[in-house]
């Protein structure tokens, strides 16, 4: 009876929050239709879901898993270039070249995550970080020397496929496919991981293979915001996906809360609109958003607010107990 109720709570949590997905859909492109949202703000809900995915997939290998990984945005340029000339040189219809794409800039990144991945992942702390930021770098200089890239001038002639519905759908299938993942056997062993590496592996839990799903999960999704990002802007440059990018994602991944999706969330939207509702200030703008980044990083390490966390939360299990009972 116990295990019944269980599954329905959980089958109601899902519920719940596929509702509220669609109905953030639906008041988007409502606003979208009727002209209440300004070019200036319509133009940032693409980024948005972009930073989104970017977020939820590192929170994945940093959050979740427990390692240091800099090379994100070399992930998510290897996927954007693979994805974007593919479809300037498909002659196919959007509907299905697009998709294609997608899948493609994923797949690409996530062959790279395991090239990286099998030798990378076999260290750990500071030395995976340095790895992955070396990766990063190396990826950068390779496509800023090619000629098929646009080398340093940039990769154009990208048709500008990316709109919020096709953007927005894409982050939702990133964090379906992430929280279940969490949600797991595999989850349960990628955490275990990140909690003690040695119980981990005296439980007979295959590290390597564990961090490389994960490695490789984290980059496919990072290629698929690289396709988006390329057929939003209609151009890639390579100087776009250096060190500052990698440490944007981990900022938005921090602010939020390691292993917190629904933090990467709110983060990533904050961190995406912030600098455009501080534009007007020009003077003041990096003073005022480097503030805001300290007070967020203080309140989110700050004892008095974990505390009333674990409260809220205790609150929330009591309170399950007694439905379940």
């Amino acid at each position: 009876m116990k295990n019944i109720k269980l599954f329905l709570r959980k089958k109601r949590k899902t519920v719940i929050y596929t509702a509220i997905g669609i109905a953030v859909f639906i008041i988007c492109n409502i606003l979208l239709s009727t002209g209440v949202l300004g070019r200036q703000s319509s133009g940032l809900l693409v980024p948005i879901c972009i930073n989104i995915m970017l977020a939820v997939s590192l929170n994945l290998i940093v959050g979740f898993l427990g390692e240091l990984s800099l090379g994100h945005a070399g992930f998510m340029s290897v996927g954007a270039y693979a994805g974007c000339l593919f479809t300037i040189h498909a002659n196919l219809p959007p509907v299905i070249e697009f998709p294609l794409a997608l899948v493609i800039g994923g797949l690409t990144a996530a062959v790279f995550g395991i090239i990286i991945g099998l030798p990378a992942l076999r260290l750990n702390g500071d030395y995976l970080a340095i790895v992955t930021l070396a990766f990063g770098e190396i990826i950068r200089s390779i496509i800023n020397s090619l000629k098929f890239t646009g080398g340093a001038g940039g990769l154009k002639g990208i048709n500008k496929f990316s709109n919020f519905s096709v953007a927005y759908i894409t982050a939702m299938i990133t964090i379906i496919v992430i929280v279940n993942l969490v949600n797991s056997r595999h989850g349960r062993a990628i955490t275990a991981i990140r909690d003690n590496i040695i119980s981990a592996e005296a439980m007979g839990i295959n590290v390597v293979f564990y961090k490389l799903i994960s490695f490789v999960t984290a980059a496919f999704f990072a290629g698929a915001a690289g396709v988006l990002y390329g057929h939003h802007l209609a151009i890639l440059k390579p100087g776009t996906f250096d060190f500052n990018k990698s440490i944007e994602i981990l900022v938005i991944v921090v602010l939020g809360g390691m292993g917190s999706i629904t933090g990467s969330i709110i983060a990533a939207i904050i961190i995406t609109i912030l600098p455009e509702l501080l534009r007007d200030l020009s003077d003041y703008r990096m003073l005022i958003y480097s503030i805001v980044l300290i007070l967020m990083m203080l309140s989110n390490s700050s004892p008095k607010l974990k505390e009333l966390r674990l409260k809220i939360k205790s609150k929330l299990r009591l309170s399950k107990r007694k439905e379940a009972a």
